[in-house]
């Protein structure tokens, strides 16, 4: 973890409240941890709010300890609430970012602003699940609510979250209802909720969603999808808006769709980082994320002038081209600003697919609909033949690598030699992509249904190929991803794939390759059938920024509060390999990821937990695919323990999707609750 400053004395003197309940309408108590000046009572200050399932008392702890008594400490009451149904608060949960979700954060917002030591206005924060609700939260304008910081988070919970991605179904849709399934079965501390945490943990249990059905039983961009989803509205959100990403998280894509769409105060600010808060985050460099949210909640929670509205609209890492590694500190590169967003600097650069290559070409006027690009670009016949193996796509790491671990791309050699290859001749001068690249096909295929994967590599001139970014799309949704249409098996297609955003510089000397597969494991389940596609014509549209020269802009050096004390009872570990049976065919991807165990040195709770996943296939034979999941939550203080085990698995022949779980609860070594979930879900053009 990168190394970060401490701060142990601040402006205001700091009292903390570790179980402020915070009672809802309906009567349901929620638990907040509360830091706020001790003298607020006195001298009132706006409140912020982080409102998660993931458990204040042992879940979060680790990070909100470095974050909220800083913010405290600059006049701030910062509230950390568990979410109905986790951690020590009372209630069910049913789903992510249900109503009642969203609702009880209005509640406690206008619970917050009400309260003698509240100046009456709130700001909302979070990373990854507390940036989705503060994003949904802005959306319903809850009158005290002038502004949020929004982290690793998406717009749209269909086409960009951790479910599917271009219609394309992602393994992490169960990875993550293994992670819920398994977080939201730990009970509450005795130490807060006394003799009642017994019968509320056995209430959660009896009522625990299986959400692995509820998330594969919507393979279209439905209502189930859209409700939540901020692109629906953008001018629903009036909240001042600050936007972080990291080119190494799977949603990197947010930060650029808020700047480009929102009218109210916006900015955007993208590091290098996987998925985790920019002050600690690596590869590095960190920055001063504190700081950055401070000059925020000044200007639009206190009203103080703090030249947030002069900073650029995007401001961004450009990453300097490494070699392939699953892991890196590090990224070399430098910081890019630009004052509006979509800046008009940056310019579409076109490439055409041939036999022999990647060839650039331009458009007069910047004319970029179809007609023109095909009337524009030289005529050269392509034919170019693809099926890839099941097992292609190995290389490409974590979905959202967040454990500073063997989790990022490595060398895309392996996957490159499984797919379709257009190579650009060695560039006589950099190149600094920064933005959304799109590759537009033309192409027949021999099956109904089939998905496409492209990657755009930085080829070195030994040969070794980095992952710049990627996209996926189930061919089925080209035209929609409401109404899927079949292909038509022989019959001519278009199709725009679009990848993720990127700010990266290829040095000169180095190949830009655009790679194209049909299958890309274990990123997301393939088709049902071994599909193959005739690529007749394709072109690539690249944003082209100038070269930056050195940093344009700067943050300050990454601080925190002072770091939770606690004992270190078993160490964290992650292990991520890939094993070949040589007499089955059969490739799988092994995770075991060991977060540790750790003793609280204040209210004395330990806490540990472990998993593993396996995906396992044969390369020629779709069918094969499986994933399996495993997790172990582990809680204990003096002779209490408890534990669970939550298992996950899913299979598919070619007309239905076959997904299986099981819910296991001890006390001590006594099992107090079991539940076991079989389900069969008819596939839908996926």
């Amino acid at each position: 973890m990168p190394l970060m400053k401490t701060i142990t004395a601040f402006p205001r003197a700091i009292v903390e409240f570790p179980d402020m309940g915070i009672v809802m309408p309906d009567g349901c108590r929620l638990s907040a941890r509360v830091w706020m000046p001790a003298d607020a009572e006195t001298s009132p200050v706006p409140a912020i709010l982080e409102h998660l399932p993931y458990r204040k008392r042992d879940g979060t702890v680790a990070r909100d300890q470095l974050t909220h008594p800083y913010f405290a400490g600059h006049g701030y009451a910062s509230i950390r609430v568990d979410m109905r149904g986790n951690g020590d608060s009372q209630g069910l949960m049913d789903d992510e970012y249900s109503e009642q979700e969203l609702q009880d954060a209005c509640d406690v917002i206008a619970w917050a602003a009400a309260q003698p030591w509240c100046s009456g206005t709130v700001g909302m924060m979070g990373i990854s699940w507390g940036g989705f609700n503060a994003l949904q939260v802005s959306a319903k304008r809850p009158p005290a609510l002038k502004a949020i910081v929004t982290l690793c988070s998406t717009v749209d919970r269909y086409a960009d979250d951790i479910h599917y991605k271009g219609g394309c179904l992602l393994n992490e849709n169960l990875g993550w209802a293994g992670n819920m399934l398994s977080y939201s079965s730990r009970p509450p501390d005795p130490a807060l909720v006394g003799d009642a945490w017994r019968a509320m943990w056995l209430e959660r249990l009896e009522n625990m969603p299986f959400l692995a059905r509820t998330w594969l039983s919507h393979q279209t961009r439905d209502a189930y999808w859209k409700r939540g989803s901020v692109c629906q509205d953008y001018s629903a959100i009036e909240a001042a808006v600050l936007s972080f990403g990291g080119w190494h998280d799977g949603y990197r894509n947010t930060p650029a769709h808020l700047a480009g769409n929102i009218a109210a105060p916006v900015k955007a600010i993208v590091g290098p980082w996987i998925h985790k808060y920019p002050h600690y985050a690596a590869p590095g460099p960190a920055i001063g994320f504190l700081q950055e949210a401070l000059r925020w909640w000044d200007r639009w929670l206190k009203g103080i002038d703090t030249g947030v509205e002069a900073d650029p609209a995007y401001r961004a890492w450009l990453m300097d081209s490494v070699r392939p590694a699953t892991w890196h500190p590090e990224r070399p590169g430098r910081w890019i600003a630009e004052a509006e967003w979509p800046s008009p600097r940056i310019e579409p650069r076109l490439y055409r697919l041939v036999e022999s290559g990647l060839i650039a070409t331009a458009l007069a006027d910047g004319d970029a609909d179809e007609d023109a690009i095909d009337a524009a670009l030289p005529v050269e016949p392509l034919n170019r033949f693809v099926a890839s193996p099941q097992d292609c796509g190995l290389a490409t790491g974590e979905y959202f690598p967040f454990m500073f671990g063997p989790e990022l791309p490595g060398d895309q050699r392996g996957d490159d030699a499984l797919s379709a290859c257009f190579d650009h001749p060695p560039l006589p001068e950099s190149l600094d992509i920064v933005g959304a690249a799109e590759l537009d096909l033309v192409f027949v295929s021999d099956r109904p249904q089939a998905n496409v994967a492209v990657r755009l590599c930085d080829v070195h001139p030994d040969g070794a190929s980095e992952l710049i970014c990627y996209g996926v799309l189930n061919l089925t949704h080209r035209r929609s991803h409401e109404l899927p249409e079949a292909l038509v098996p022989g019959e001519e297609a278009r199709a725009t794939v679009i990848l993720d955003q990127i700010a990266y510089r290829i040095p000169a000397g180095h190949r830009l390759r655009v790679a194209i597969s049909t299958a890309y494991w274990p990123m997301i389940w393939p088709s049902p059938e071994t599909a193959a596609l005739t690529i007749t014509a394709g072109t690539l549209t690249l944003p082209v920024r100038p070269a930056a020269t050195g940093d344009e802009c700067a943050f300050a050096g990454a601080e925190g509060a002072t770091p939770w004390a606690i004992e270190t009872t078993r160490p964290p570990k992650a292990e991520r390999r890939i094993e070949r049976d040589l007499e089955s065919g059969t490739v799988s991807v092994i995770v075991r990821n060991d977060f540790g165990e750790m003793r609280d040195l204040d209210h004395g709770l330990v806490h540990g937990s472990r998993m593993s996943e396996d995906w396992s296939i044969r390369p020629d034979d779709p069918l094969s695919a499986s994933g399996r999941l495993w997790w172990e939550q582990t809680l204990s203080r003096g002779d209490w323990s408890v534990r669970t085990l939550a298992t996950l698995s899913i299979r598919a022949d070619a007309e239905t999707f076959r997904i299986s779980g099981r819910l296991e609860a001890f006390q001590a070594d006594a099992m107090v609750f079991e539940r076991s979930w079989e389900d069969a879900i008819p596939r839908r053009h996926v």
